[in-house]
C-alpha cells in the first residue's frame, strides 16, 4: 500500500480537522477551476467507477449480505456514470456569469453580474441503501461547481469504504477528495467541522442532530430524509399496471429506498383485485426469495425490526398476506425477509408511524379524494407522492393539494433519477436541493458583482445636500411610478 493510501487508511477523529486545512488551503491556492479543470475532475469519477465497476457491485452485496447486481447496476453504477455525462454536456452553460438589469436612470453605463463560483470544502454524509449513488451523486454536482469534498461512509457500508479508500487515490489527490469510514464517533466529530456545505442523507432524527452540530458553525446544509410517502391508485387506473409498477419498486432493494412505496392508498373496490394481482406478480418475479435476485435486508437489527413491525401490525388487528407463501426464517442467515401485504392497518400501529424500510406494504382503503389528501396531510410531508391516474384533473388536484418533496405521476420513483429536475425534500422530508443544475447552484455561490460605469449620477447627490440633491431625489422618485 502507499503511502498516501496508509494516510487513508487510518482517519481518526484527530485528523479530520487536517484533512479539512488540508482541502481548504488547496481551495484557497485555487478558488475558481476553469472548465476544463471540472470536467477532468468529473471523467476521473467516471474512470473510476468504470475501472472498478465490478469491484463496487460486488462490495455491496458484500454489505448487505446478498444485493441483486442488477439492482446495483440499474440504481447506482448508470445513474452516476449517466448523472456525468449529463453534468459535462451541460457544465459550460451552468458556468456563464449572468447578466442582470440595472436601473438605468439612476446607475446609467453601470453593469451587474451573477457569477457561480465554488463554495470550497463539501462535506457529504452517506447512508448505506444507496452508498455509490448517494456518495457519487453529490460529488458530481460538488465537483461541477469547483469544490473539494470530504465524504463520510455509513458504518454498515464497510466494504465498499474500504475499496473506495483504495482506489480513490488513484485519481483524486487528498486535497480534492477523501472518503472516510464510521469508527464509531466519527460522524459526530464530522458534522462539527467546519464545512462551507453540508449535505446528509438519513433519517429525520440523525438529520436534526447533524443540522444542531452544523449550525454551531452557521455551515448551511442540504438534509435529504425519508418519511411516509404513499402511493395513491385512482379509480380509473388499471389494477394490473398499478400491481406492477407498485411491487417493483416496493420490492426493489428489500424496500430499503427512502422514496419508495411506504404505503398504498387504494378504492374499496379495487382491494380484492389488487391482492390477487400481487400475488401472481410476486410469485412470477420470486418464486424463490433466496435467490440472488431478492435483496438481503442490511443488517440483522434492520431484520428483526421489520418483524417486530409486523408482529406489532397483526397483534394490533392487521391482515397480514405473505406473498412468498411462507418462505421467510426468522432466523435467516442471509435476512431475505419475506414480502407481505398488511390489510386493515390503524394508526396505532408501527408501521403507519415509522417510515418502514422493508418489504411490508399497508394498504387502506378510501372513498373520495378529499379523504385522501386530508390523510396525507394529518402528517408530516413526504418525501414523495406517486398518484396512479389517466384523469388529468385528479392528477393536478393531488399535485395541489398535498405537499411533497417530489412526485412521480403513474409510477414511482423516477423522479429522482431525471438529471434536468432536481432532488430534495421539503418539511420533515428535507430541505435544499441537487441533482442537475440545482444542484450546481446549491454547492455555488451565486456572486453579485456590480461594475461602475463611467457616469456616476452619486456624485450629485453627495453631501452637502442642497437643491440639486432635492431635485434629484424628486426625478428619481417620479421615475418609479
Amino acid at each position: 500500500m502507499n503511502q498516501i493510501a496508509e494516510a487513508v487508511a487510518h482517519h481518526t477523529t484527530e485528523n479530520l480537522t487536517d484533512l479539512l486545512d488540508q482541502q481548504r488551503q488547496a481551495y484557497l491556492a485555487g478558488p475558481v477551476p476553469d472548465h476544463g479543470q471540472r470536467v477532468n475532475d468529473l471523467r476521473a469519477l467516471a474512470r473510476m467507477i468504470r475501472e472498478h465497476q465490478d469491484e463496487l457491485v460486488e462490495a455491496v452485496s458484500a454489505d448487505y449480505g446478498n444485493r441483486s447486481h442488477h439492482e446495483t447496476l440499474f440504481a447506482e453504477i448508470f445513474p452516476a456514470l449517466d448523472g456525468i455525462k449529463d453534468t459535462i454536456k451541460r457544465l459550460k452553460k451552468w458556468m456563464k456569469p449572468q447578466r442582470r438589469h440595472v436601473e438605468f436612470s439612476a446607475f446609467p453605463s453601470s453593469a451587474a453580474k451573477v457569477i457561480p463560483q465554488p463554495l470550497g470544502v463539501v462535506g457529504v454524509i452517506v447512508p448505506w441503501n444507496f452508498p455509490i449513488n448517494l456518495s457519487i451523486g453529490p460529488l458530481i454536482n460538488i465537483f461541477a461547481a469547483g469544490n473539494r469534498a470530504m465524504v463520510k461512509m455509513s458504518e454498515n457500508s464497510r466494504n465498499l469504504t474500504a475499496l473506495l479508500k483504495r482506489i480513490s487515490v488513484d485519481y483524486f489527490p487528498e486535497d480534492k477528495l477523501v472518503f472516510l469510514e464510521e469508527t464509531g464517533n466519527v460522524g459526530v466529530e464530522f458534522s462539527k467541522l467546519k464545512f462551507d456545505h453540508l449535505i446528509f442523507t438519513g433519517s429525520g432524527t440523525t438529520g436534526r442532530k447533524v443540522m444542531a452540530a452544523a449550525a454551531a458553525n452557521l455551515t448551511p446544509v442540504t438534509l435529504e430524509l425519508g418519511g411516509k410517502s404513499p402511493a395513491i391508485v385512482g379509480p380509473d387506473y388499471d389494477t394490473d399496471t398499478a400491481v406492477e409498477r407498485i411491487l417493483f419498486w416496493k420490492l426493489f432493494n428489500a424496500g430499503q429506498i427512502c422514496t419508495t412505496v411506504d404505503y398504498l392508498l387504494l378504492p374499496e373496490e379495487k382491494l380484492a383485485e389488487f391482492i390477487e394481482k400481487a400475488k401472481q406478480v410476486f410469485k412470477k418475479r420470486y418464486p424463490d426469495i433466496h435467490h440472488p435476485d431478492y435483496t438481503s435486508v442490511i443488517d440483522e437489527r434492520s431484520f428483526q425490526r421489520i418483524w417486530q413491525t409486523l408482529d406489532d401490525a397483526t397483534q394490533k388487528g392487521a391482515t397480514a398476506i405473505d406473498l412468498t407463501d411462507g418462505q421467510g426464517d426468522r432466523g435467516d442467515t442471509l435476512k431475505k425477509f419475506p414480502a407481505h401485504l398488511l390489510i386493515n392497518v390503524t394508526e396505532d400501529m408501527t408501521v403507519m408511524q415509522r417510515e418502514i424500510f422493508g418489504p411490508l406494504l399497508p394498504i387502506k382503503t378510501y372513498k373520495n379524494r378529499e379523504e385522501v389528501a386530508a390523510y396525507i396531510n394529518r402528517g408530516d410531508r413526504p418525501l414523495a407522492i406517486y398518484p396512479f391516474t389517466r384523469d388529468a384533473d385528479l392528477r393536478d388536484y393531488y399535485i395541489d393539494h398535498v405537499m411533497s418533496g417530489g412526485v412521480s405521476v403513474n409510477n414511482a420513483v423516477l423522479h429522482v433519477g431525471q438529471h434536468d429536475i432536481p432532488f430534495g425534500g421539503v418539511g420533515e422530508s428535507g430541505m435544499g436541493h441537487y441533482h442537475g443544475y440545482e444542484g450546481f447552484l446549491t454547492f455555488s455561490k451565486l456572486r453579485p458583482v456590480f461594475y461602475q460605469g463611467p457616469l456616476d449620477p452619486l456624485k450629485l447627490l453627495m453631501p452637502p445636500y442642497g437643491k440639486l440633491a432635492s431635485s434629484m431625489m424628486k426625478l428619481m422618485l417620479r421615475l418609479t411610478k
